[in-house]
C-alpha cells in the first residue's frame, strides 16, 4: 500500500510541490492523477476541458521523428498556435541547437529537457512535472524558475531542488506513512509545519501510550472480572495498541562510513591543457589543492566539467602538462556513467557481495554487506531483488553504497543529486560537511552547492577557469551586482564630444572638484567601521551552517540571516566607493 483515503483538491493557480521519500509513490501519485495508471479505489473529477501537460520521468518519443518536430506543439488553432519559431527559441534555451537530429539518437538528458520544451509550449491548463530540474544545469533552472514563477498555470510537481520548490511553490503535499498532508505555503513554510506536525503527533502518541497502560492492566484481569464490561473497552484497547506501534522516527539512509587516512599532499595541477578539436576545456591550469578542501565546479553545459575529473583521475589524458597526486589520495567517483555499470541480472546483495564481503564502519566497528545494505534501506526482501527491478531512486543509493564502501578519502561526486529524495539529500549533505577528506562535486542542486563547497571552480569556457571563494549563492548575487553595475555605469557614461562650430569655439569651465559634506565624513567613517563586524558575522555564521549541527529552523534562520548580511555588505562597499570616489 503506497497511499489510502487521499481526498485533495486542486484549485486553478495553486503551485504545488510533492515531496515523499524514494518509494512513497510520488510517481504513482503522479501517473494517477495524470490517468497514466489505474487506482484501487475512489475517483478523480477533473474540470471540463481541461488541458493537461505531463512530464513523466522518461517521457516516451517517436525515435524516427527529428527534434522539432517532436517539440511543437500540435496546432489547436490559429490563435494557440506556438509555432516551429517559438520551438527553436524554447529548445536552444535548454541548449538543444541540431533541430533536424533524430529522436533516438539523443541521450536521456536531452530527451528529458526535449520533453520539458514540449509540454511547455503545449500551454496546459494543469502542468505535472516530474523532476523537471534533473539534467538541467543551474542557469536552465533558474530560467524554468523565473518562467513557472511568472506564469499563470495551475502546477503540480515532484523535484529533490530546495530552493526551486521554495521560489516557484505556494502549497506543498508530503506522503507520509500512507498518508497525505497538505501545507499552505512554500518549502520554508512547509518545514516549519511539519515539525510542528511531528511534535504534536509526539506528545498525542505520549498519551496514547498512558492510556493503553491503564487498559492493558484491565485486559489482564481474569475474564471472570471483566466478562460483564462493556464491549467497547476492549475494542478501545486494540485500537490504542494499533496507534501505539506508531514510529514517528524517519526511515533514514546512514552514511555513517569512515574515510581512509590522507596525507597533505593532494594534488597539484602544472600548466595542464585540454582539448577537444576547437573546443578548449583547460589552458595552462595550475592548482595546488589542499587538505580537506571541498569544491563545487560549475558552468554551462560542453564547457568540460566531467572532462575536468576525468583527467584528475587519470581516465583521460591532457595533452600538456600534467598532475601530481598525492600518495595517500584514494578517489571514490561517483560518476552519471556509474548508474549503468550494474549487471542487472545480479541480484543487489550479490552485486555488493562482488566488492566486499565486509565494510569497516570505523576503527570499532564492521559490518557485513548485507548489514551495510540495511543502512541504505534496503531491506533483507530488497536485498534479494534483481537489480533491473529497483526504482532509479533506489539505484542511485545503491550506487552511492558502492561508492562508500571503498571507504575513499578523496570523493568525487558528478550530479549526485538527481533521483534522490530530499531526506536522503540532507543526509548526505550532513556526511559530506562532516567528510575527513577531500570533496569535488558537480551539481546543479544550488542548496547542495551552498552547503558542501568553500569555494568554486567556475568553468567559463575557452579554456578559462575562475576560482571564487565563496558558495553558489554568493557568486551569483555577486554576478548581479556585476551586470548592475555595467549597465549602471552604460548608462552614465559621458556623451561623445558634440562637433558643432559653436560648442568647438565655446570656452572650457572649469570644473570644481567636489568634496565630502561634513554629514558624507560622518557616513564614510561609520561605513568603514561598520564593515568589518558585518564580515565577522557572515564569517561566524558561515562557519555555524557548516557545522552540521543546526536544526531545520535554525538553519532557515541563519539563511535567512545571510542574505540579509550579504545584501548589507554590498550596500555597504558600494556606498563606500561612492564616497572614496568623491574623496578623490
Amino acid at each position: 500500500m503506497l497511499f489510502q483515503d487521499v481526498t485533495l483538491g486542486i484549485y486553478e493557480g495553486d503551485k504545488i510541490g510533492l515531496i515523499a521519500q524514494n518509494g512513497a509513490g510520488k510517481t504513482t501519485f503522479l501517473n494517477i492523477i495524470a490517468g497514466k495508471e489505474d487506482y484501487d479505489s475512489g475517483r478523480i473529477v477533473f474540470r471540463n476541458n481541461l488541458r493537461v501537460g505531463y512530464l513523466e520521468q522518461q517521457p516516451p518519443f517517436d525515435p524516427e521523428q527529428s527534434l522539432l518536430q517532436y517539440a511543437t506543439p500540435e496546432r489547436r488553432d490559429a490563435e494557440d498556435f506556438s509555432g516551429p519559431d517559438l520551438a527553436r527559441q524554447m529548445l536552444f534555451q535548454f541548449n538543444l541547437t541540431d533541430m533536424e537530429q533524430k529522436m533516438g539518437q539523443l541521450s536521456g538528458g536531452q530527451v528529458k529537457r526535449a520533453a520539458l520544451v514540449k509540454v511547455l509550449l503545449s500551454e496546459p491548463d494543469f502542468l505535472i512535472l516530474d523532476e523537471p530540474t534533473n539534467h538541467l544545469d543551474i542557469e536552465m533552472i533558474e530560467w524554468l524558475e523565473n518562467y513557472l514563477t511568472r506564469k499563470r498555470v495551475t502546477l503540480l510537481m515532484v523535484t529533490h531542488d530546495r530552493y526551486f520548490l521554495d521560489k516557484v511553490c505556494d502549497k506543498i503535499i508530503e506522503i507520509d506513512r500512507e498518508e497525505v498532508y497538505a501545507y499552505d505555503g512554500n518549502y520554508d513554510y512547509y518545514l516549519r509545519k511539519r515539525q510542528e506536525r511531528l511534535d504534536n503527533l509526539g506528545a498525542e502518541l505520549a498519551k496514547v501510550k498512558n492510556l493503553l497502560r491503564t487498559e492493558l492492566e484491565w485486559m489482564r484481569r481474569q475474564p471472570q472480572a471483566r466478562g460483564s464490561k462493556a464491549k467497547y473497552r476492549i475494542d478501545n484497547f486494540h485500537q490504542l495498541e494499533q496507534r501505539s506501534h506508531l514510529n514517528l522516527s524517519d526511515r533514514q539512509v546512514n552514511m555513517a562510513v569512515s574515510s581512509s587516512y590522507i596525507g597533505s599532499k593532494i594534488f597539484e595541477a602544472v600548466n595542464v591543457c585540454k582539448a577537444f578539436g576547437s573546443t578548449v576545456i583547460l589552458k595552462d591550469w595550475n592548482y595546488n589543492f589542499a587538505r580537506y578542501e571541498k569544491v563545487g565546479i560549475v558552468g554551462g553545459n560542453g564547457v568540460g566539467k566531467s572532462t575536468f575529473i576525468k583527467l584528475l583521475q587519470g581516465l583521460i589524458q591532457p595533452d600538456s602538462g600534467h598532475f601530481d597526486i598525492g600518495q595517500t589520495v584514494r578517489f571514490g567517483y561517483y560518476s552519471q556513467e556509474g548508474m549503468t555499470d550494474f549487471d542487472d541480472r545480479k541480484r543487489v546483495i550479490d552485486a555488493v557481495r562482488e566488492i566486499a564481503e565486509t565494510v569497516r564502519i570505523d576503527d570499532k566497528t564492521t559490518l557485513t554487506a548485507s548489514q551495510f545494505l540495511s543502512h541504505f534501506l534496503f531491506t533483507p526482501a530488497t536485498q534479494q531483488k534483481y537489480i533491473h527491478k529497483l526504482s532509479g531512486g533506489e539505484r542511485r543509493r545503491l550506487y552511492l553504497a558502492t561508492v562508500l564502501m571503498r571507504s575513499p578519502n578523496f570523493l568525487i561526486l558528478d550530479e549526485p543529486t538527481n533521483d534522490l529524495d530530499i531526506v536522503t539529500l540532507s543526509i548526505l549533505e550532513d556526511y559530506l560537511v562532516n567528510f575527513k577528506g577531500c570533496v569535488i562535486v558537480i551539481s546543479h542542486d544550488r542548496f547542495f552547492l551552498d552547503r558542501i563547497v568553500d569555494h568554486l571552480f567556475v568553468f567559463k569556457g575557452d579554456g578559462v577557469v575562475r576560482d571564487f571563494p565563496g558558495d553558489y549563492s554568493t557568486y551569483r548575487h555577486c554576478l548581479r551586482e556585476e551586470e548592475k553595475e555595467k549597465a549602471r555605469l552604460a548608462t552614465t557614461a559621458t556623451p561623445a564630444a558634440a562637433t558643432s562650430d559653436t560648442q568647438a569655439s565655446a570656452k572650457p569651465r572649469t570644473e570644481k572638484k567636489p568634496r565630502l559634506s561634513f554629514k558624507e565624513k560622518r557616513e564614510k567613517e561609520e561605513l568603514e567601521a561598520l564593515l568589518p563586524t558585518l564580515e565577522e558575522e557572515k564569517r561566524r555564521l558561515e562557519q555555524e551552517m557548516s557545522s552540521g549541527s543546526m536544526t531545520n529552523d535554525a538553519l532557515i534562520a541563519a539563511g535567512a540571516r545571510m542574505a540579509q548580511l550579504v545584501d548589507s555588505i554590498d550596500t555597504a562597499e558600494l556606498r563606500l566607493l561612492e564616497l572614496l570616489e568623491i574623496e578623490g
